[in-house]
């Protein structure tokens, strides 16, 4: 068996060639999908509408959501947070515990926002055109 050029005999290296995409495999089937949304993704994100505020964080971060859809933001932390998207297009007051804020999304885009209190608190909001009546 020769090493010249490389150390590693031909069959180990197929192992381990397989042996790590397997495993990449199996690591990528448990996380969620970090490309474009699926149609599961985006249904179950749909159906969202409220956004928590807790422990100096939005939950969900993200969310898809039809043209027309009001999302409210609701304050569980016991810290006060404020919320603004990027461009100053909305903005709640100083949201205490147990405050709540909401907006309606009437034009598709991407919002990105965070807390002006707490500028490392960010969040996103994707809305897509609204599907018509059926």
């Amino acid at each position: 068996m020769s090493t010249t050029g490389n150390p590693i005999p031909h069959s180990a290296r197929f192992g381990l060639i397989f042996g790590a995409i397997g495993a990449a495999t199996l690591l990528a089937a448990g996380l969620p999908s970090l490309g474009a949304p699926g149609d599961a993704v985006v249904d179950a994100a749909a159906k969202a509408t409220t956004v928590t505020i807790d422990n100096f964080a939005f939950a969900p971060p993200a969310l898809t959501i039809a043209a027309g859809t009001t999302v409210t933001w609701k304050n569980d932390d016991g810290e006060v947070h404020k919320v603004q998207d990027d461009h100053k297009w909305f903005s709640s007051s100083a949201l205490d515990t147990d405050d709540s804020f909401s907006q309606t999304f009437a034009t598709p885009g991407v919002y990105h926002y965070f807390c002006s209190i707490h500028p490392y608190m960010v969040g996103k909001i994707v809305v897509k055109p609204a599907r018509p009546p059926s």
